[in-house]
């Protein structure tokens, strides 16, 4: 009797102790509780955990939707050209009768040319590198950064009092300066010089041949003046505002770079998943995923990891935490709230989240009634054979 209660001893004991430290049993993962107190804990401050509603939801989207090429770069669609150095310009001269300047002696001891009308021609004029253009007896002008306009007044007004009411027209000859640059997955990558009608983005790919990828799986990179912003190609051609009017020295890429998640936990399977460039949903990534496994998740232990911008939500606390400017997020899906699924069918998982969903609480207890049995079960083996009394 003595014999069997020190064997069994050691068994009560270990079993009592796996049923009150069961998370220190092999599991896919953080428990849903533990993942709750990540901001608590000392060692993960600064990890913010947001439990996401139909209001987080769309307060995300909205913050989605001004990242959009015609919210960002914003400004007139055409504005006037504006001369830069290597630009070709003609300038037309008219002086009223009589001619007080260009006379027909002194137009011909010039070399111009002079039009029945009374207009002088002058050869084409090439801004050099310091942005002057010569006219004569009007000197140099400066040119470059002026609109042609501007460029008209200054020439009439070098003019006045020498020329009976003299009126200047000075035309683009040939654009060697304002062009915007196509690259990437495009058929022929070129620069392409803005016309005084303006440029649009979709027809700048089309010049450009068109993308090289599917449709699906491109999106389209726009850096202007230090600033960069990439959509995908499907959003352009769906919303006809993002088809925005380019400017000078804008630089057009075409990408194709397969956006993907990763999921990990109670679900199907544990993957690496690529997603259109166009988006995908919670759901449906939890659909590509195998969908959470019903013996062994806790729906209410749902969560998404992100970095997160700082602007994109009204935090409960202030962050006190960036990564590279951003904010490390844990996002919480209760999925046994049957609204918390239409949050899942609009909330957008973006390139790099990480979706894990936790073990049932009920599998931890599994866990350890499975090492129990594997210690009660063959000792009670060893007591039907007789060999424990």
């Amino acid at each position: 009797m003595n014999f069997r209660r020190l064997v069994i001893a050691p068994f009560l004991a270990l079993a009592l102790l796996l049923g009150g430290c069961a998370h220190f049993l092999p599991g896919t993962g953080p428990s849903e509780h533990t993942v709750r107190q990540a901001p608590d804990e000392a060692s993960l401050r600064g990890i913010e955990v947001v439990p996401v509603n139909y209001a987080v939801a769309r307060e995300l989207e909205r913050d989605r939707m001004k990242q959009r090429f015609s919210s960002v770069f914003r400004g007139a669609e055409h504005p006037a050209h504006r001369v830069g150095a290597g630009d070709v310009l003609r300038v037309y001269i008219w002086e009223a009768p009589p001619a007080m300047l260009f006379t027909a002696q002194a137009v011909a001891s010039a070399g111009l040319s002079l039009g029945g009308s009374g207009m002088v021609s002058l050869p084409p004029q090439t801004v050099d590198n310091a942005g002057n253009i010569a006219v004569p007896f009007a000197g140099r002008i400066p040119a470059a950064g002026r609109t042609l306009a501007q460029i008209e007044s200054i020439i009439t007004q070098r003019l006045k009092g020498m020329a009976n009411h003299p009126q200047v027209l000075v035309a683009l000859a040939q654009n060697n300066t304002q062009n915007v640059t196509v690259v990437g997955n495009v058929q022929h990558s070129m620069e392409l010089p803005l016309n005084p009608g303006g440029l649009r983005l979709l027809r700048a790919l089309a010049l450009a041949g068109g993308v090289t990828r599917p449709v699906e799986k491109t999106s389209i990179q726009l850096s202007r003046d230090g600033r960069v912003m990439t959509l995908p190609l499907q959003t352009i051609l769906r919303d006809p505002r993002q088809n925005i009017a380019l400017r000078a020295g804008d630089v057009v890429t075409a990408l194709y770079q397969p956006s993907s998640f990763t999921v990990l936990g109670a679900v199907g399977r544990d993957a690496e998943i690529d997603f259109e460039a166009s988006g995908i949903t919670l759901a449906q990534a939890l659909a590509r995923a195998g969908g959470i496994d019903g013996n062994r998740s806790n729906p209410s232990g749902v969560f998404l990891f992100r970095f997160e911008a700082p602007a994109a939500l009204h935090w409960p606390r202030k962050p006190t935490t960036l990564v590279d400017g951003k904010v490390p997020t844990i996002f919480q899906f209760n999925l046994r709230d049957p609204a918390t699924f239409f949050v899942a069918q609009t909330f957008a998982v973006q390139n790099h989240d990480l979706i894990y969903v936790s073990d049932s609480p009920s599998t931890d207890l599994q866990r350890v009634l499975g090492v129990v049995g594997s210690i009660v079960y063959p000792f009670a083996s060893l007591q039907n054979l007789g060999v424990i009394h």
